[in-house]
């Protein structure tokens, strides 16, 4: 999807599936008894924003910067920072075929059973 394209009309299905759920930091921390207030991830994802905005390439950093705008305010306003972050990037990612959806669903499913196999 080149720049300027927007990116908040492109549905991404397994991004509002999640949502639905309901599935936030605090709700997680407090069911598992976690006092941590920042999630864990929350280091991986700055870290490749870091990552995408020295290199560029893949998403121009001001391109990345104003979808991550755009899509916090108008398409995932319901979500406390910083999952709306962590969305809207993973969004951006779909939207320019960066990242595959059912890619992106595997991860998240790996992801999971570890931590069911670790609880």
């Amino acid at each position: 999807m080149p720049v300027g394209k927007d990116v908040t009309r492109v549905r991404v299905q397994l991004l509002e599936e999640m949502i639905a759920r309901g599935q936030v930091w605090s709700r997680m921390a407090e069911k598992y008894g976690v006092e941590n207030p920042s999630p864990p991830w929350k280091t991986s994802l700055d870290g490749i924003c870091d990552a995408l905005d020295r290199e560029g390439a893949a998403l121009p950093l001001l391109a990345r910067r104003d979808e991550e705008d755009r899509l916090t305010g108008e398409v995932y306003p319901a979500l406390p920072f910083p999952e709306n972050q962590l969305v809207a990037l993973a969004h951006s990612l779909i939207a320019r075929k960066i990242i595959d959806e059912a890619e992106l669903a595997d991860h998240i499913e790996e992801v999971r059973a570890r931590l069911e196999a670790g609880g």
